[in-house]
């Protein structure tokens, strides 16, 4: 099978030499690398150009003319590529040499399964271990021995229901999913990874392997990291805050709708039913949150359905609906 890599830049010049190495010193080298640039002020597109004189595979440089942002760039470098499998890449992180042979061995050991995703060693802008792995991590990247377990019994798209567990720059997907998964939305809480992540969820098995595949590297330039102690206050987070069940919703509702318009190609049904089943829920919790004295019907319905169970925290939202 081709492999491609689909790496996004943005003045990344600090770090990508490194990154750049670990994508040349794999013991399965890709056979190709789209890297799409967008509009870096250092000489990330020189560095970019520099390698690819030397690289032993094919390097395509694309460079913006105006800057997408992560989302919009990672769909642009996902829909370039020409493999048959697509790993995608950091700019920031270095990978270690059995990476992609892991991942593809991987996918062609678990023919059903659509994506695969690693754990990864979590280190600081030098490179030195920070003591946590990015499965131990504070917040959605939490991929503990539970959740594992539900994965393995064919329950990730559940388990990613309630949030994220797959970060982008461990995984590998399988090509023929593209036409399910492009265009990635701009507009919800769901960056390029989740929205990947739910959506082979819905339509197969994903897999997953339990050591460390790359270096993730935490710095302070970075969009997103990985935080081992009292989760941090990042934009996305304060976002749900501020109106939660909304744009929880909307999420899901921009699911639904791209596995209604897919289904044709695309078998979604289960997720689309569980999409609708949680949908339900918010809707419930929007009603309760404005119902005043009228709350505790609608609270016992929600109990006795099991959607605070499934969908939510169990006794502990019920009784913040309460009293709140």
């Amino acid at each position: 099978m081709k492999l491609s890599v689909a790496m996004c830049t943005y003045n990344g010049a600090r770090f990508l030499r490194e990154q750049l190495a670990s994508v040349a010193a794999q013991t399965r080298t890709p056979d190709e690398l789209i890297v799409c640039d967008d509009c870096s002020q250092d000489e990330t597109p020189q560095i970019v150009e520099a390698f690819a004189a030397e690289a032993p595979f094919d390097v395509r440089l694309q460079r913006n003319a105006a800057n997408l942002g992560s989302t919009k760039n990672f769909e642009q470098a996902i829909r370039l590529c020409d493999g048959h499998l697509i790993a995608l890449s950091d700019q920031d992180d270095v990978w270690l040499p059995e990476k992609l042979e892991t991942l593809e061995a991987e996918l062609a050991r678990r023919p059903t399964a659509g994506l695969v995703f690693s754990d990864a060693d979590v280190v600081d802008e030098n490179l030195r271990p920070l003591g946590f792995r990015l499965w131990q991590a504070t917040g959605e990247a939490n991929f503990g021995e539970a959740k594992q377990k539900l994965f393995r019994e064919g329950m990730a798209f559940d388990v990613l229901l309630a949030g994220n567990v797959v970060t982008g720059a461990t995984m590998a997907f399988r090509a023929e999913y593209r036409e399910l998964l492009l265009p990635i939305p701009g507009d919800t809480s769901l960056i390029h990874d989740g929205w990947i992540a739910m959506l082979l969820a819905a339509v197969s098995e994903l897999a997953f392997i339990s050591r460390p595949l790359i270096k993730y590297r935490q710095h302070a330039a970075q969009q997103l990291g990985a935080y081992h102690g009292p989760a941090s206050a990042g934009g996305l987070k304060a976002m749900r805050r501020a109106n939660p069940y909304a744009s929880e919703l909307h999420r899901l509702m921009t699911l639904a709708e791209r596995l209604r318009a897919k289904r044709a190609a695309f078998d979604g049904a289960a997720a689309l039913a569980k999409l609708n089943e949680k949908a339900a829920h918010l809707r419930a919790r929007m009603e309760i949150s404005r119902a005043g004295l009228g709350r505790v019907p609608r609270i016992a319905r929600e109990l006795l359905t099991r959607r605070y169970h499934l969908y939510s925290n169990g006794v502990y939202s019920a009784a913040k609906d309460l009293f709140s």
